[in-house]
């Protein structure tokens, strides 16, 4: 076969490469580049930036907490939705907790661990999504003043959750024999009286839940219990988006912060509530989507109109 012949596929390709890099690798990165530049694009294809005083406070399409260095909610401050991206609202991390509606049964720490110092992240526990929703649905009813309570929580803010152990049936009813609260561990201190959110069920005493012991034999039934089927604080408060990401609240969660923020910047109510109505947007095209306030320009409004009061602020 001639030289030529061997030499011609390879200058074809060669070609072909090169031209792909030019027009992928360049031309359509810089055409892009050069649209996004045109006035009313700019400042999406920049990242929709927000600055204050020539100091970049972050973007409108993500959001970000408003805490202190322990985080702490910042009392003057509206708060975002919690985030399971990465540490909290990490661009580089976006996700959600991957944690589902069955995720009710938290995984319990080594009380010998807890006994010799270590906190309960380090030693071994990791709460169920349940546990984490009633655990922030009663910490934001204690920050807003309102009832923290939810269905399938109980009132110590874990999931509501029994393990009925006894004998099962064709129908699918169980006799129980024994009924353990899953998310409610043993006390380790000697003679301290186990605390349980239930005394009985059906008729058979409820126990604490021992550290070791395997409940999976188990049906686990969540408790709805006495709490308000609408609770007052509301969903979007108390678990993150798929993203981890949004920048938006509910008007319903903003509603619940007004009086904490407008007693911390020492302003009348109602004058916080018409800066939450002017950065409530409605529902896209009047049908898509619910109704949604952008916490970092609301946050960003009220600073400039009643700037707070705490010396040192964010």
């Amino acid at each position: 076969m001639p030289l030529s012949d061997l030499i011609r596929p390879h200058l074809a390709a060669l070609r072909a490469f090169l031209v792909l890099t030019l027009v992928t690798g360049l031309l359509y990165p810089a055409g892009v580049w050069a649209i996004g530049q045109l006035p009313g694009l700019r400042g999406n294809a920049d990242g929709s930036l927000i600055e204050t005083d020539g100091r970049l406070v972050g973007s409108s399409l993500i959001g970000q907490s408003f805490t202190d260095a322990e985080g702490a909610p910042l009392a003057w401050y509206f708060q975002s939705r919690p985030s399971a991206a990465g540490d909290g609202y990490d661009g580089l991390a976006s996700g959600g907790s991957n944690l589902g509606p069955e995720d009710v049964v938290d995984t319990p720490a080594d009380p010998a661990l807890l006994a010799a110092g270590d906190d309960p992240e380090t030693a071994g526990f990791a709460p169920s999504l349940l546990t984490r929703v009633c655990t922030r649905s009663r910490e934001i009813g204690a920050l807003e003043g309102v009832d923290g309570t939810r269905p399938f929580c109980t009132p110590g803010g874990v999931g509501a959750v029994l393990a009925v152990l006894g004998t099962f049936h064709h129908d699918g009813t169980v006799t129980p024999e024994r009924v353990v609260s899953v998310n409610e561990p043993c006390p380790t201190r000697p003679g301290a009286a186990p605390a349980v959110f239930l005394a009985e069920y059906q008729g058979v005493r409820v126990e604490c839940a021992r550290y070791g012991e395997d409940y999976s034999a188990g049906r686990i039934v969540p408790v709805a219990g006495n709490a308000p089927e609408r609770p007052a604080v509301p969903a979007d408060a108390v678990t993150g988006s798929g993203s981890g990401l949004d920048p938006h609240i509910s008007p319903a969660y903003a509603d619940i912060q007004v009086r904490r923020v407008a007693a911390a910047r020492g302003v009348d109510p109602a004058a916080v509530r018409a800066v939450v109505a002017a950065h409530t947007a409605g529902r896209e095209l009047g049908f898509l989507g619910e109704p949604r306030v952008n916490v970092l320009e609301l946050n960003l409004d009220l600073d400039r109109r009643y700037p707070a009061a705490p010396a040192g602020g964010a």
